[in-house]
């Protein structure tokens, strides 16, 4: 970075954010004394922070976010009592916050500390800085007691601690802050029962948390005079901790909630109060993922504008109560993975507002409707419900048994009646030997099908993937990130050839990232998707912690080696990717966030959708790949507009791929793989990464398409694409047709949206 020279003492604002600036800041800046702006972030920066940045007595805004800032943060900055904004989040800092932090800022209004390595307790004087509204010290090792001096924070609207080490010691320091706290932290301990003071509370959100322990009393006793006489509580949101316990009736007696509630994601017992319904008034009801069991009770009826139902993984049992047939707002009712029986009600399908049904995973058998709702596939999904038959076509179940026996008014004779006992006997008979012969056939082909894959990917250990991969010799290396390293091994029991991704257990977030894949990757199975083998969760020989995972190997690469050749191998290729690899390319990622976004169980967000992520395989055939920081979504019919996915302070990703909404507080959604797909068909098609050098404060990559655009395309296309049509001019004639084939499917897709009323999703 350029030295600043001290020649400009009347400067006083100074933004030099998103460039490329490289070394460490300059000392000379402190001699800017009239500064009161300073922005340096997203460079790329080192060093420590120089304590003559403390100098400037009128600065007010300091961002230095998105560098890679080493150190602590110097005294001096302590100094800065004119400071209202401080931004020094995703660097590599580290230190703890000052004791007397809120005496020595009085006027400090936003903090932002995030992704650093900060550690320590939160200052008790924080406090003092009477004008916080907006606390952000995420993903960093932040420990000890939330001090009680933040409930005196009057002004304090958001405070996100996600991923730290915080924790409670009576409870009450959650009670003073509640109605302030973000959620998505480490927050542990049992909810206080000093929570009912709090008179004005509307929505109560501590999702996403390590809270244990039952339910309190002073929530279950009395809504609304529980939690403090909150007689105008709206919301109550407890999902995704670890609450025990049973659902007592008393919570539901005369609450005012119409919002919603949601208690899913814990270990709740027990069944379901029949007292469920006096909140007639709600709009959304979650208890999915627990361990509730009994029968659905049939007040759930009484819900006059209930909109969204989900019981799905617990342990109900018996019919769907008729009941259900009152929910007439209904949208959307899961029941799924349960142990639900009988037949499935025909009044579901009469449900004019019902657009999403899942009834999955229980033991429904008998005939499934095939009126209304049921005759739109998409809209409902009984599978795993063995003992079902009929429904429309496209479920391919058996047909129905017709019914042998239909009632007459007058009484039968012999030679009617037993001719046809003989025969349903026989049939009997015959239906009882077909069954066994299927099954017998069936468990052999199942059997002969899951040797050779137990063959093929036996369970491997460090000792074999050490000896594959020649000692995870440099040689090997194929790849190498953040939190992993990628090697080429070849297992000597099969011959097979592998990729193992190493995972960098010392790097912060490694072990994180490792749960976070395998938990993406468990239950997703896709062409477009890398495909994993096995992990390996182990010691090495040294008895360290060792972490891998195995997955296919992927002969061309990534696909940022082909866009940007770095080794010698790769500048030596005769050929780069030519127009129709790229559309074909485009689609397989497209085809990966289509499967993941909307036709897994629940969305899953890749959030890291970048080139080097998309790898290639023999055919070209685009796999994305690394799924580190993925996040699966709950749907956004489960959450009102005030209740966020998730915390995207701390964002993830990298640099140029990152939706410019994680970076202003948005909440985590499919939009953001979007942007990072449409950063990546840019880039693929213009051989520009988005943080080439020419990009900078008033230009993006897209920005400068833009420039270009209708007439001037040519000028900013790949060359390597123009190269390689001039050389192969007959191909053009593919690329035309690949192009109208892609026109066609697109506009069928869109009709077809049109039909059903789903553009959106076309």
């Amino acid at each position: 970075m350029p030295v600043v020279v001290s020649s400009l003492p009347s400067l006083t604002r100074l933004g030099l954010g998103q460039n490329n600036f490289r070394g460490s800041i300059p000392a000379s800046i402190g001699n800017l004394s009239a500064l009161s702006m300073l922005s340096l972030a997203t460079n790329k920066l080192i060093g420590s922070i120089p304590f003559e940045l403390g100098r400037p007595f009128k600065l007010q805004f300091l961002q230095l976010s998105f560098n890679n800032l080493t150190g602590m943060v110097p005294t001096q900055l302590y100094n800065m009592s004119s400071l209202r904004f401080v931004s020094l989040a995703a660097n590599q800092l580290h230190g703890s916050l000052a004791p007397d932090f809120g005496l020595a800022l009085p006027k400090l209004q936003e903090v932002y500390t995030g992704s650093n390595h900060f550690h320590g307790p939160i200052p008790s004087s924080i406090g003092n800085a009477s004008r916080l509204f907006r606390i952000d010290i995420a993903l960093n090792s932040i420990n000890g007691p939330i001090p009680k001096s933040l409930g005196d924070l009057n002004n304090l609207e958001f405070f996100a601690a996600p991923e730290n080490l915080l924790e409670t010691n009576s409870g009450n320091e959650l009670t003073n802050i509640i109605n302030k706290l973000s959620s998505y932290n480490y927050i542990s301990g049992s909810i206080p029962v000093g929570i009912r003071s709090l008179m004005n509370l509307q929505i109560f959100s501590v999702r996403e948390n390590m809270l244990s322990g039952s339910i309190p009393e002073s929530i279950e006793e009395r809504i609304p005079d529980s939690l403090g006489n909150c007689n105008r509580l709206l919301g109550l949101d407890l999902s995704f901790n670890k609450l025990t316990g049973t659902i007592t009736g008393q919570i539901f007696w005369r609450s005012s909630l119409s919002i919603g509630l949601f208690l899913d994601g814990n270990q709740l017992t027990g069944p379901m109060p029949t007292q469920i319904g006096n909140l007639r008034n709600l709009g959304k009801l979650d208890l999915s993922e627990n361990k509730l069991s009994g029968g659905i009770p049939e007040t759930l009826g009484s819900f006059q504008v209930l909109k969204f139902l989900s019981l799905a993984g617990n342990h109900f049992e018996s019919n769907i109560p008729k009941s259900l047939n009152q929910l007439k707002g209904i949208q959307f009712i899961d029941l799924s993975r349960n142990n639900l029986s009988g037949q499935i009600p025909e009044f579901l399908g009469e449900l004019t507002s019902l657009q999403s049904l899942n009834l999955s995973y229980n033991t429904f058998e008998g005939e499934v409707p095939n009126d209304g709702l049921f005759k739109n596939i998409s809209a409902f999904s009984v599978v795993g419900n063995s003992k079902l038959c009929g429904g429309v076509e496209e479920l391919q179940l058996p047909a129905c048994l017709a019914k042998v026996f239909q009632k007459k008014k007058g009484p039968l004779n012999n030679k009617v009646i037993i001719p046809v006992i003989t025969m349903s006997f026989i049939v009997m008979i015959l239906l009882c030997i077909a069954t066994i012969i299927f099954r017998i056939r069936r468990s052999r082909r199942e059997i002969s099908s899951a040797l050779p894959f137990q063959r093929e990917y036996p369970k491997l250990s460090y000792a074999e993937l050490h000896q594959a991969t020649k000692g995870f010799s440099f040689d090997n290396l194929i790849g190498e990130g953040k939190y992993g390293s990628v090697f080429k091994g070849i297992l000597n029991s099969t011959g097979q050839t592998i990729a193992v991704k190493v995972l960098k257990l010392q790097e912060r977030g490694g072990n994180r990232s490792f749960q976070a894949e395998c938990e993406a990757l468990k239950n997703i199975r896709h062409r477009n998707l890398v495909k994993i083998i096995t992990s390996c969760s182990s010691t090495d020989f040294k008895r360290n912690d060792f972490k891998a995972l195995d997955f296919e190997f992927m002969e061309n690469g990534s696909l940022d080696n082909w866009l940007y050749p770095g080794s010698l191998h790769e500048q030596q290729r005769t050929a780069s990717l030519n127009l129709i690899q790229r559309v074909n390319i485009a689609i397989d990622v497209a085809s990966a966030l289509d499967y993941l976004h909307y036709h897994c169980e629940v969305a899953i967000i890749h959030r890291n959708l970048k080139p080097s992520n998309v790898l290639l395989d023999a055919d070209f055939c685009a796999h994305v790949s690394d799924f580190g920081l993925a996040k699966i979504l709950v749907p956004t019919t489960c959450r009102s507009n005030n209740q966020p996915q998730s915390s995207s302070i701390g964002v993830g990703g990298t640099i140029g791929y990152v939706a410019p909404e994680y970076g202003m507080g948005e909440e985590i959604s499919t939009q953001g793989d979007m942007y990072s797909y449409g950063v990546l068909l840019l880039e693929m098609f213009m051989g520009k990464r988005p943080t080439d050098c020419i990009f900078n404060d008033n230009l993006s990559l897209s920005g400068y398409t833009k420039m270009f655009l209708p007439n001037k395309l040519l000028e900013i296309v790949d060359p390597q694409i123009m190269l390689e049509e001039e050389k192969h001019p007959s191909r053009n004639r593919d690329v035309l047709a690949e192009l109208h084939k892609i026109r066609n499917v697109f506009l069928g897709a869109r009709k077809q949206g049109w039909k059903h009323g789903s553009v959106n999703d076309a």
